[in-house]
């Protein structure tokens, strides 16, 4: 037979959080300088191998980036649009 382990109810919001916390930062974008995650909104600056920098920490680099780009929201793209009602 298996066991069964029961977690309590405080345990239980405590992993639920954990995981939860886990999700959020696997899908974040962070600075390779000072690991900082950039705000929505803010230029972060992607130099070769890939390595993004953050507006703070662009001025320790040298040479030109390969691009910039602009720090979106998670949600772009997945947001209610309003359209025109059919007369």
């Amino acid at each position: 037979m298996a066991r069964v382990t029961v977690l309590s109810e405080p345990d239980l919001e405590l992993a639920l959080l954990r995981k939860g916390v886990g999700a959020l930062v696997a899908g974040r974008h962070c600075c390779a300088e000072c690991g900082r995650t950039p705000l929505v909104g803010e230029r972060v600056y992607v130099f070769k191998r890939s390595s993004t920098v953050c507006a703070l920490c662009r001025p320790r680099r040298r040479g030109e980036p390969e691009r910039i780009e602009l720090v979106r929201h998670s949600e772009r793209g997945h947001a209610v649009r309003l359209r025109r009602r059919a007369a």
